[in-house]
């Protein structure tokens, strides 16, 4: 003479009202009505609100922590703005007196699972293992990254090309390295220096030829010319890497994993694959899709491949001088670049001021610069994946007066009368202890 049931709930989203409706049927007298929270995979059941009819009265057992539920009627519970921690299933108690003995309660119970859905929060690309350098001899290869946060359940993640779907090869496990998986239906041309001035790209002009290339040529970079007798031009010097051309359309791996995180949604990433082709990847716009049963509409994030133009370099302080500190940083380009390139800072014609030959980094220092480097000339090269630049600035060392002319040499150590004076002083003070 009690049953009880519970109509099964859609999926709900994060924020949205939640009614959970306790039916049941008896001809006995009520006792009491009590919905539980159910945890641990069923070994706990937390008590969330209680009908005690015996007094016509209700309280929420969570009231010292949250009081978020409403009791719309004597079985039916309301939960205005649902978590993700609702996430799980209830349980609805419902208890009669028994008919021979009033000391006895009879129970009887039903359940409903409550599935909260959240959107994703976050959306990202990003390129894989950047900043790095690329060899201009040889294809390589390129991944793109999405990262998803805060989906329930994991979403469905795709990538685009031009706005056009990818047709990509499932990839269980990301390759091993460039050696394990070989790029398929690749040409390889000579490098194209079409674009760089001739002074660079001319053989046996004024000032010497372009030394022949290495079958592993530094950075990735042509070998240069000798720096002792190298000419540079004042103006924004651009190299191009080589066109690599396909024979079919490019093969892209495609892989996607998902992590649980401890608020009880999911990290997804999933990674984009293939052979890098400047030729026709540069401008090439990417975008990485979610579809998720708590989206209306797709969610996306995009990025453009562009090769570095036009580094522009600014100096500090713009009038150095002796002893000074001097940083040469670049704030930006022409253009948007994607990937992060690498910088490299050169000497042009000697090593840098530290000794070393080249700096990486998008800041060059030079501390307590000497006199000797004023007319220096300073490279700094840019490159991602899909081609290079480069541009250079002189650096100008004004004198100090703070510091005499010929007190400093270029390890900024006292020289001249002074020193003189110095080293003698100190002779004198040992000859005269001695005897």
């Amino acid at each position: 003479y009690l049953t009880v049931s519970i109509e099964p709930l859609p999926p709900v989203v994060v924020g949205d009202a939640v009614t959970l409706k306790c039916n049941f049927k008896t001809d006995g007298k009520m006792r009491e009505i009590v919905w539980y929270r159910v945890t641990d995979g069923g070994t706990i059941k937390q008590k969330i609100f209680t009908f005690d009819a015996m007094f016509s009265t209700n309280f929420s057992q969570m009231e010292n922590y949250r009081k978020r539920e409403d009791l719309v009627y004597q079985s039916t519970v309301r939960l205005p703005e649902v978590r993700i921690s609702d996430n799980g299933p209830y349980e609805c108690h419902v208890g009669i007196y028994d008919r021979a003995t009033r000391e006895k309660v009879v129970l009887a119970s039903g359940n409903v699972f409550l599935n909260v859905m959240a959107p994703p929060t976050s959306i990202s690309v990003l390129a894989a293992d950047t900043p790095a350098p690329f060899s201009r001899y040889q294809a390589q290869n390129f991944t793109l990254v999405c990262v998803v946060s805060g989906g329930k359940p994991a979403p469905l993640v795709y990538f685009k090309r031009d706005g056009e779907p990818i047709e990509a090869t499932p990839l269980p496990e990301p390759p091993a390295g460039t050696g394990s998986w070989e790029p398929r239906n690749l040409l390889h041309r000579d490098l194209d220096d079409t674009k760089v001035p001739k002074s660079l790209a001319a053989e046996g002009e004024a000032g010497g030829g372009r030394s022949p290339a290495t079958a592993d040529p530094p950075r990735g970079l042509a070998a240069e010319r000798d720096p002792v007798t190298e000419t540079i031009p004042e103006t924004v010097v651009s190299r191009e890497f080589p066109r690599w051309v396909h024979m079919a359309e490019p093969i892209y791996y495609f892989r996607h994993t998902h992590a649980p995180v401890s608020d009880g949604t999911v990290e997804a990433r999933a990674t984009l694959t293939w052979t890098l082709n400047p030729q026709i990847d540069n401008e090439a716009l990417f975008s990485c899709e979610v579809k998720h049963p708590a989206l209306s509409m797709p969610m996306q994030s995009e990025v453009t491949l562009v090769a570095p133009k036009g580094p522009k370099i600014t100096m500090t302080p713009t009038r150095a001088r002796v002893g000074d500190t001097v940083r040469i940083l670049v704030q930006g380009f022409q253009n948007e670049v994607f990937p992060e390139p690498l910088f490299t800072w050169t000497r042009v014609g000697s090593r840098l001021l530290d000794g070393s030959a080249e700096h990486d980094g998008k800041e060059l220092v030079l501390e307590r610069v000497p006199a000797e480097l004023n007319g220096s000339m300073y490279r700094c090269t840019a490159q991602n994946p899909l081609g290079s630049t480069d541009t250079h600035t002189r650096l100008i060392v004004f004198e100090n007066p703070n510091i005499p002319r010929g007190t400093e040499d270029s390890n900024g150590s006292l020289t001249g009368h002074r020193g003189f004076r110095l080293v003698l002083a100190l002779t004198l003070t040992v000859i005269l202890e001695l005897t």
